[in-house]
């Protein structure tokens, strides 16, 4: 990953610090997902998990038209596995941030739907065209009716292309938690890499595992299990270094390996 990417690349691997910035680099197919670009981000994760060097994950695309029209339907010739080519498909906790420019379509939906935190460009625009070439509306729908409400979840699968939500209307109903400027959208989405980076790598993603899991709970099972892995969080060594260095008026020596 700490080669430079050649432009001929369709995912472009980059480091900046702890925070890596995958950029899915079809512009003139408007960022369709390839069969070859899901394949890459599949074998990705798993890499991605497994270096205690990244505490962050930037997903973008290339170009300011299209974060993603979906899946290149040149390529729907019959069924595939369960996908696994984003973080949570992959069972991953590495903190995801993605940052939407342009228009998110059908697959590139899965994005958003699985990601820590959802960015988007002043430009952004989220439809799911699914219905109108013939295919089921299935897993994005599912994973955004945990994110905003199922009135607006399911008015987006039966009217495919013709409802649009804007930026300003994604804002509102929490399908993002912030627009910016096109031309900052990078930029900002790699600083917020960076304050996660800041924090313990450990607590980070044992955080980010509670909150998920619990969503495949009811409330009390969800709270238990959520505290039992506070509690064997607490065995740690980032769980006595961060109360140390707050007392000590010092940066905190986060472990170099965070929990998984």
């Amino acid at each position: 990953m700490g080669n430079a990417p050649s432009s001929e690349d369709e995912l472009l691997v980059e480091r900046d610090g702890h925070v890596v910035v995958l950029t899915i680099n079809r512009p003139e197919r408007l960022n369709a997902f390839s069969r070859s670009v899901r394949g890459k981000l599949t074998e990705l994760w798993p890499q991605l998990d497994a270096d205690p060097e990244v505490r962050a994950v930037v997903v973008t695309a290339a170009g300011d038209r299209a974060f993603s029209s979906g899946g290149d339907v040149s390529e729907l010739d019959g069924p595939e596995d369960y996908p696994r080519y984003t973080a949570r498909q992959a069972g991953v906790f590495t903190p995801t941030i993605t940052a939407v420019n342009g228009m998110c379509a059908s697959a590139g939906l899965h994005f958003v739907a699985d990601a820590d935190i959802v960015i988007c460009s002043e430009n952004a625009t989220f439809f799911d065209t699914h219905v109108h070439v013939g295919q089921v509306s299935a897993l994005e729908p599912i994973g955004l009716a945990r994110r905003v409400p199922l009135g607006e979840v399911l008015r987006m699968v039966a009217l495919g292309k013709a409802y649009r939500i804007d930026a300003r209307r994604a804002l509102e109903l929490g399908l993002v938690s912030e627009v910016v400027p096109g031309e900052k959208l990078r930029e900002r989405a790699v600083e917020l890499g960076h304050i996660i980076a800041s924090a313990s790598p450990a607590a980070v993603r044992a955080s980010l595992r509670a909150v998920w899991e619990s969503l495949d709970r009811g409330l009390d099972d969800g709270l238990k299990h959520g505290y039992q892995i506070l509690q064997d969080h607490l065995d740690h060594p980032d769980a006595a270094e961060g109360p140390a260095a707050f007392m000590a008026k010092r940066s905190p020596n986060w472990s170099v390996r965070g929990g998984r």
